[in-house]
């Protein structure tokens, strides 16, 4: 993972996958947040770049906030400016520094990924019952709140119940994160859809402003928000339950590294190979893709 920016006035304080967090050094309220060009895969940060993804995950994010402050849902974001340092313009946004629940909150509103290998198993996903005869692609009869545990870097979050999650954060907070977590994918599913791509599901999180870490804290949406990242977006017009959806994600990315074609082991002890300039380039057309579908804009 390439070193981080020093950048004049903020502190850096932590990496992830693909983001690096700095804090103020003049107002402790807040917090930078970069998008860098990183991709992860199966748990690897990979060696390659994917050149302007960082920039659209942060446009991409910065429309969906503006979507939600007149979508009525009451539901509050983390942005508080755009006014960023000069050396990470367009990948960047300053935002209220808040402490996260510890809970990544998932919104299925078709059957896929991880949810589909535990159905598969038992017929539910996190504990939710769903019923039989359901293949892949499959749209559930409602969308449901399956949470997982966040991991470090390098580890797999770890899909867990509504119960686990009320005994790790309480009852109150575990009621509101599914509640908050399906009213906006119910909102965002029906927007994408009108453009003519499903929003398959969807991760989100939230956090409290410190000082309000009880139960009765008001909680704000964090991180990125809807982003090819943190869901599965597909082309409406191509769904097919019962076979891979086609996606605009790094899905491609995936498929060449567990392919004859990349030489590497995913059960083995190595790291991923560099990826192809071809994969590269699709999987960047990708995001490109995604942000003009959904956002209606042209991608500069």
């Amino acid at each position: 993972m390439s070193e981080p920016q020093q950048l004049t006035g903020w502190r850096h304080v932590y990496s992830g996958k693909v983001r690096d967090l700095y804090a103020s050094e003049a107002d402790d309220s807040l917090v930078l947040v970069v998008a860098s060009d990183r991709i992860s895969a199966y748990d690897h940060v990979l060696a390659t770049p994917i050149p302007d993804k960082g920039a659209i995950l942060t446009a991409l994010t910065l429309w969906w906030f503006e979507q939600l402050d007149g979508a009525g849902l009451g539901v509050q974001g983390h942005l508080a400016s755009t006014d960023v340092p000069g050396p990470v313009a367009g990948r960047a946004m300053i935002c209220r520094r808040l402490e996260m629940v510890p809970v990544e909150c998932v919104a299925r509103g078709y059957l896929t990924g991880s949810g589909l290998a535990e159905y598969r198993v038992d017929g539910s996903v996190c504990g939710v019952q769903l019923p039989p005869g359901l293949d892949d692609g499959s749209r559930l009869a409602e969308p449901i709140f399956t949470p997982a545990r966040k991991a470090e870097v390098g580890e797999h979050d770890e899909n867990v119940s509504f119960e686990t999650v009320a005994a790790d954060v309480g009852l109150e907070t575990a009621e509101a994160l599914r509640e908050k977590t399906l009213r906006i994918y119910a909102w965002a599913e029906q927007l994408t859809r009108d453009r003519g791509v499903i929003l398959a599901d969807t991760k989100l999180e939230f956090g409290r402003e410190p000082g309000g870490a009880d139960e009765g804290g008001d909680l704000i949406l964090g991180d990125e928000v809807l982003t090819p990242d943190s869901s599965r977006f597909w082309p409406a017009d191509q769904w097919q339950p019962g076979r891979r959806q086609l996606s605009f994600d790094k899905q491609y990315v995936r498929d060449w590294l567990t392919s004859p074609a990349s030489g590497w082991d995913r059960a083995g002890d190595t790291s991923p190979p560099p990826l192809p300039d071809e994969v590269v380039e699709r999987t960047r057309d990708r995001y490109v893709e995604a942000y003009e579908l959904i956002t209606g804009h042209r991608w500069r």
